[in-house]
């Protein structure tokens, strides 16, 4: 059993998606696991026969536990190979009768993306204005090749492979089953080049995305230095969940059983209550954000088909101060604070359910790669996928900053709880028009200015208010000193 988020304890065997006796390739689905936090597929971590189902469907069991046998062959079957041709490929007596790799082995190495420069904490300056953007930079697409799935399924090593080959989903047609991308298609591709001839199956590439991708952006959109960001579908709108049942006659009281998701957040609260956790409350004049964003909002509607909310620009201030700042993007240990190189920023979304709903925290890899654009639709896809129930393993795996917007419903001021084991978490409150005494060469004068309150929670084992209030200082400058020429894209 894979530990399903850093503080996923158990999973449940929800349904098994292969039997004794049949074929599995590497990466391929084996079977759907149930979470306090997510309903995901778990792939095989090896190639050849399943031999043995050790636990049952409907049975919860520790991350780690041995849940099933599989008998590797020496070549990887075919994907979609059936039982009676891998039975005949099947090894003789010195095959290896492999279970999921133990804690003590560790994962599996996998390449890391190259460490981006350390971007300076104000906004870049403007370049000449482009009309056409592109997204990769290489030769121009062929025509006639389909096209990718922005949405495919991967696992997080393919996953990091992309991001270090600096490749989108929508250029790789995926050989898997249903569609996943795997390792040998990722390779196929880079090992053909951009200008490579064009495929059909395994590493087939996309015409949106071949060579280059170029999108038609509107002038006024197409500022700075463009950087590649994902295509994500835009979100689906939240809908509430209504009071379930009526009172019966002479009925005073009701038990509502928990959900599986709210005994996770009661754990996971539980834990966070024994961390020292200290806050600060900060202010940022949103001012220059709210003009940039009311300018932009009606063409980026327009060529985007999303929204564009103040959200990603905090983010986008978070991740560019946390450059400056890696004690905050790091996990408290009681060997020493383990910093992290990647900038994963985790995103609190309100999830409504049937059964109550909850809090998830899905993540946003690598961050600091993402344009302002980037993140905007990294988080409208997260937030869409979040409340219908269709995240991934790792969109929940290896966060490192979390971010939490409780604004969006009205909330001026909000004491965060923390997400253990990361050591700081920023709470976005509403953006509100107050009078603001602001000095001029005259004297001092009130204007009305957009304001928003920032509050820092941190572990006080780890860091102080001093080390906090710098960081939040730089936020708020990158925040204040965003212009008319500031990049989106």
């Amino acid at each position: 059993m894979p530990q399903l988020g850093e503080s996923v304890a158990e999973g449940t065997i929800g349904k098994w998606l292969k039997q004794p006796g049949d074929a599995v390739a590497l990466d391929e689905p084996l079977l759907e696991v149930i979470t306090d936090k997510v309903n995901a597929e778990v792939p095989s971590p090896f190639a050849g026969i399943l031999r043995e189902i050790l636990v049952a469907e409907g049975q919860t069991v520790p991350y780690n536990v041995e849940i099933a046998v599989i008998e590797e062959v020496a070549e990887a079957t075919p994907r979609g190979a059936g039982t009676a041709a891998a039975k005949a490929a099947a090894p003789g007596p010195s095959a290896v009768v492999a279970s999921p790799p133990s804690a003590s082995a560790g994962p599996r190495p996998v390449p890391l993306p190259v460490e981006a420069a350390t971007p300076t904490l104000t906004p870049p300056a403007p370049a000449a204005t482009p009309t056409l953007i592109p997204a990769t930079p290489s030769a121009t697409p062929e025509p006639g090749i389909d096209v990718g799935d922005p949405d495919a399924r991967m696992t997080p090593a393919v996953r990091r492979l992309m991001r270090q080959h600096r490749l989108s989903p929508t250029q790789i047609v995926g050989t898997g089953h249903a569609g996943r991308i795997t390792r040998e298609d990722v390779m196929t591709f880079v090992a053909r080049g951009p200008n490579g001839e064009a495929a059909t199956g395994r590493g087939a590439a996309t015409a949106a995305d071949q060579a280059a991708v170029y999108l038609a952006v509107p002038p006024a959109l197409a500022r700075g230095v463009p950087s590649h960001s994902p295509g994500l579908a835009p979100a689906a709108p939240l809908t509430s969940a209504s009071p379930s049942g009526s009172w019966k006659p002479g009925q005073d009281e009701v038990l509502v059983p928990h959900s599986q998701m709210r005994r996770g957040i009661a754990a996971q609260m539980t834990r966070a209550a024994a961390i020292p956790v200290a806050h600060s409350t900060f202010e940022a004049d949103m001012t220059a954000v709210v003009k940039l964003r009311g300018d932009l909002a009606g063409e980026y509607k327009a060529h985007e088909g999303v929204g564009l909310s103040f959200l990603p620009f905090v983010v986008k201030a978070i991740v560019e101060a946390l450059h400056g700042h890696p004690d905050l993007n790091a996990h408290y240990t009681e060997a020493g604070l383990l910093r992290k190189r990647r900038i994963n920023i985790g995103i609190a979304i309100a999830v409504d359910a049937p059964d109550g709903g909850g809090l998830i925290v899905p993540v946003i890899h690598d961050a600091d790669l993402l344009s302002i654009n980037g993140i905007n639709r990294a988080i409208q896809d997260l937030a869409a996928r979040a409340r219908t129930g269709k995240l991934r393993l790792d969109d929940l795996q290896g966060g490192t900053f979390t971010v939490d917007n409780t604004g969006w419903f009205g909330s001026v001021l909000t004491v965060p709880i923390i997400n253990p084991p990361e050591v700081c978490i920023l709470t976005t409150e509403a953006v509100v028009k107050r009078p603001i005494v602001r000095e001029t060469p005259e004297g001092d004068v009130i204007a009305v200015r957009s304001m928003m309150n920032l509050v820092a929670g941190y572990d006080h084992r780890a860091t102080d208010g001093a080390q906090v209030g710098r960081f939040v200082r730089d936020v708020i400058c990158w925040l204040e000193a965003i212009g008319p020429d500031t990049p989106i894209y």
